[in-house]
């Protein structure tokens, strides 16, 4: 009894709390009870449906019908190492700009509702297994330090507790400081992320579907080193699960 009159009071509080503080939609500053409004909702993720997106990297694919299992020129001529790529947006104005609050902007409940996003694009693909654990890219010693917070696994645990996986979040480690690859060229990021991952205990992964966690890709060759990592100790499958997709230019 003493536990429901608890449930009851928090919940209570919660509404009260509501009531004195309304949320605001995130985009466009609406005001309710949502972090994303209804009309939002429709206009920057309602559509993405109708896109055709390669099932390796996530791009789009112009032109592609629907209902066919796609993949782009570049993953035909050099598959990369993981073999599947779920979105839930492009990195593109407006929601951009959300990543960068999150990223930069210490704005950590933005990583929920991305959260609910991604949740809701991964359960709309057809035929798509949940992994058997997920894990975040995880960042250097020094750039965690300098912002506090992995953005990666802030959005990796209410997925993983929305999806019911299992969620590691020390199972990849970062070995070595990398220059941010949004910094480098395009042509010399494979380098520069070489060799950056390490995986602690290769009995978690081994013969496991493995999902990993990011805020956004780019080019994928971070998210490529990771999963060829996690393959090279015996992980069966690598899915990754981003926020947004940049869009090839």
């Amino acid at each position: 009894m003493n536990g429901k009159l608890v449930q009851y009071a928090r919940r209570g509080a919660a509404a009260v709390l509501r009531s004195l503080l309304p949320a605001s939609c995130a985009l466009c500053g609406a005001s309710g009870g949502e972090m994303l409004c209804a009309g939002c909702a429709a206009q920057f993720f309602g559509g993405d449906a109708a896109v055709v997106r390669c099932r390796r990297c996530a791009n789009p694919l112009p032109g592609a019908a629907a209902g066919i299992d796609p993949l782009c020129g570049a993953c035909r001529v050099h598959p990369p190492a993981f073999d599947i790529t779920l979105t839930a947006t492009d990195y593109a104005l407006p929601i951009d700009q959300l990543v960068l609050q999150l990223k930069f902007g210490h704005r950590l409940a933005l990583a929920s509702l991305f959260a609910r996003l991604l949740r809701d694009a991964v359960l709309k693909q057809p035929g798509f297994v949940l992994p058997a654990l997920l894990c975040p890219v995880p960042l250097g010693p020094r750039r965690l330090a300098e912002r506090g917070y992995n953005q990666s696994l802030e959005i990796a645990r209410p997925l993983a507790r929305s999806l019911g996986v299992a969620l590691h979040p020390r199972l990849v480690s970062r070995v070595r400081e990398t220059v941010a690859q949004s910094s480098v060229a395009p042509e010399q990021r494979g380098q520069n992320i070489a060799g950056a991952f390490a995986i602690p205990d290769a009995a978690l992964v081994r013969g496991r579907h493995v999902g990993v966690v990011d805020d956004v890709m780019t080019s994928g060759r971070t998210l490529n080193e990771l999963a060829a990592t996690l393959k090279r100790h015996g992980a069966a499958r690598v899915s990754n699960l981003v926020f947004a997709r940049t869009p090839p230019h």
